[in-house]
């Protein structure tokens, strides 16, 4: 009934649309022209009151889900951004973008408020794409970029592909002063810091569908290699003149394999299965050469997974649906790691491990549709996991978690929803914290902790969206959540030494406001401009385990936000504007150490000329405020609230403009 609904709205203005449906509008090619997208994402990106969400990089199929699907699913692979999905898709092939707000009965949400679903049309022959990029930086080097697409297909059967290669910057890596002050603010070293970051990276990807068995079957592979080298000078100038260097390398190779098959059971059911298999090396290596000495720190992690999903859905009547599944995964970790000080090897706690974890999760959804301005949606998740792990720490334990959900939506009219959810959250376990890591620069080492659990939270959120004028909107979200087994830092002791490790502190709590704001700016006197602006508050408490205070939690900012203008020149062929992003602060607590970490505002101006249809010219001015990072380490003599400071260190990272160019060119319908 759904997509029957959508079929009749295909044609309709977005304002009809939400007329015949509150929870679904329609918005067709046409409402996209002026801008005249090249692919799918240009597409989601114009879409009012709309957040674009990539999903979560988690272990498993169903919590890493992102805010948009393509012909009602979900792409079948998770190492291959959903953002890199929709740009491999041309907005010729595009019929419509549903914007699905609040659920509707035969939709999975994924657990989100809206969805877009990207709806294609039907055949087609070939398309391509080359596109040719350079950026550069404002200290002479050029990192440039290749990228070959196409697709095509007939007979109810389509391939896609594409070849990337590019050079990419760290923007956290610059030039700026370092210095050391005691706790009365005396100096102790003065310096300058002199640094650059950049990386090589080369992916392939393909997919195939073919109808099978009465159903559509898809497959698709990738291929995946990232270079990354960082090298830093520090010159001290005081108390006497000396250098050390710094030189990280961090190798990358992923591999993935998938495959979704789809099938009618009858005019109201459908079946869904898919597998996954994933696999990641990385080879990690840290050298800082100081004073006639050197430290080196290196990593060897080879990670892997295997999904299995099957899902059944059913559809009642056009008012309520029905879905059962469940999902099995493999997962493993394992860890080599190596310290050495002077030439002697140092001991780190938990450097060597192997790590599995075997997760099943069963789950069943409801979603009904009692009148046309009320959606109820629930459903229950039962998680269970158990995990292992033998080298430097041997343990086995076994977790199992229930998680419902429970979301209303009310319409009263048109324009207006209100929305509201109560849910049970499981967090999932990092394996990165299982392992022990470093940063020789800054001379922080943190020890690997495998025996942790997962962080739970009851989440209760509240939305209120209003759309106004042809196509504004705003929606304001709050969010509170209770937390357990909160994952932050504290303290692990190997010995006569002690170090920083992940470990659970307790329960917190953090609460968020979100406003999100499209704001289509005609009736200011410009026409054919849009502004999208979404920002985000957090408040977050806990109990810190070195002074027994409370205090925010690691990581999260209090404060981000964007904002993104565009203004379409049709008769020009011109698209011009910027984004730009809030600065931010982020702290971490470790137990002998707090480390703030500030950015300023970034700006980014762009203009983009379409001469012809199938030929784009994009240009961007990135770090237009030349933004740096300020980075504030307050160094305690041991564990914090019984030890005095023993001295401040601050950087202040300074990266200069960079001027990007694309020349992009498609072929085919």
């Amino acid at each position: 009934m759904f997509h029957a609904v959508a079929s009749i709205l295909a044609a309709a203005t977005p304002e009809a649309a939400a007329s015949a449906t509150a929870g679904l509008i329609v918005y067709g090619p046409e409402f996209f022209a002026d801008a005249v997208p090249a692919n799918a994402m240009e597409m989601v990106q114009r879409l009012p009151g709309f957040a674009f969400d990539a999903g979560d990089n988690v272990r498993g199929f169903e919590g890493a889900a992102g805010n948009v699907l393509i012909n009602s699913q979900r792409p079948s692979s998770k190492t291959d951004g959903l953002e890199e999905t929709l740009r491999r898709v041309p907005a010729s092939r595009v019929a419509r973008v549903e914007l699905i707000r609040g659920g509707a009965p035969g939709v999975d949400m994924q657990g989100k408020a809206v969805l877009a679903n990207v709806v294609l049309k039907d055949g087609g022959g070939f398309r391509g794409l080359i596109g040719l990029a350079n950026n550069h930086v404002y200290d002479g080097r050029n990192l440039g970029g290749v990228r070959l697409e196409g697709s095509g297909g007939s007979n109810g059967r389509s391939w896609e592909a594409g070849l990337r290669w590019g050079r990419g910057l760290d923007d956290g890596a610059g030039e700026g002063p370092r210095v050391r002050l005691d706790a009365a603010g005396q100096p102790l070293i003065l310096s300058r810091i002199d640094s650059e970051g950049d990386g090589e990276g080369k992916t392939a990807t393909g997919a195939f569908e073919t109808p099978l068995l009465g159903g559509k079957l898809r497959l698709n592979g990738r291929l995946a290699a990232d270079d990354y080298d960082y090298d830093e000078l520090d010159l001290r100038s005081f108390p006497a003149a000396s250098r050390a260097t710094t030189h990280d390398s961090n190798d990358v190779v992923e591999t993935e394999v998938g495959l979704r098959f789809s099938r009618a059971l009858g005019p109201r059911t459908t079946i869904e299965l898919v597998g996954l298999q994933q696999t990641k090396e990385q080879d990690f290596v840290s050298r800082l050469d100081a004073d006639a000495s050197a430290e080196v720190f290196a990593l060897d992690n080879k990670t892997g997974e295997r999904i299995a999903r099957g899902v059944l859905k059913f559809n009642k009547s056009a008012t309520l649906s029905f879905e059962l599944g469940g999902e099995g995964a493999f997962n493993w970790l394992e860890s080599q790691t190596r310290y050495t000080s002077g030439g002697v090897a140092i001991p780190l706690p938990a450097a060597n491990v192997r790590v599995e974890e075997k997760r099943g999760e069963l789950f069943g959804k409801a979603v009904w549709r009692p009148t046309p301005r009320w959606t109820v949606e629930a459903g229950l998740r039962g998680e269970g996991s158990a995990i292992s792990s033998e080298g430097d720490v041997t343990l086995e334990k076994t977790l199992y978690f229930p998680k419902p959900r429970l979301a209303l939506t009310w319409a009263p009219d048109a324009k207006t929803q209100v929305r509201a959810t109560i849910e049970r959250a499981v967090g999932q376990l990092n394996f990165d914290d299982f392992v022990a890591t470093s940063s020789l620069n800054t001379g922080q080492l943190s020890a690997g902790n495998p025996d942790l659990d997962p962080e739970q939270a009851w989440v209760v959120e509240a939305s209120v969206e209003r759309r106004f004028w042809t196509s504004g909107a705003l929606v304001a979200t709050v969010r509170h959540s209770a937390l357990t087994d909160v994952v932050d830092r504290a303290p692990v002791y190997s010995g006569a030494s002690v170090y920083d490790s992940p470990a659970n502190i307790g329960d917190g709590t953090k609460d968020e406001l979100t406003l999100n704001l499209t704001l289509p700016l005609e009736r200011l006197g410009l026409p054919r401009a849009q502004l999208k602006t979404e920002a985000t508050w957090r408040r977050s408490e806990v109990t810190d385990p070195a002074t027994r205070e409370k205090r925010e939690i690691s990581h999260l900012r209090p404060l981000e936000w964007e904002a993104h203008l565009t203004h379409d020149i049709p008769k020009w062929r011109i698209n011009w504007g910027a984004d730009v992003f809030s600065g931010m602060r982020e702290t971490d607590y470790r137990f002998d150490e707090v480390s703030t970490f500030k950015l300023r505002t970034y700006v980014q101006p762009f203009v983009e000329w379409k001469p012809k249809s199938d030929l784009s010219i994009r240009a961007e001015a990135g770090n237009f405020t030349e933004r740096g990072l300020r980075r504030t380490r307050t160094v305690y003599d041991g564990p914090r609230g019984a030890n005095p400071i023993r001295f401040i260190d601050d950087r202040d990272i300074q990266f200069g403009r960079t001027f990007y160019l694309r020349v992009r060119k498609t072929f085919g319908g």
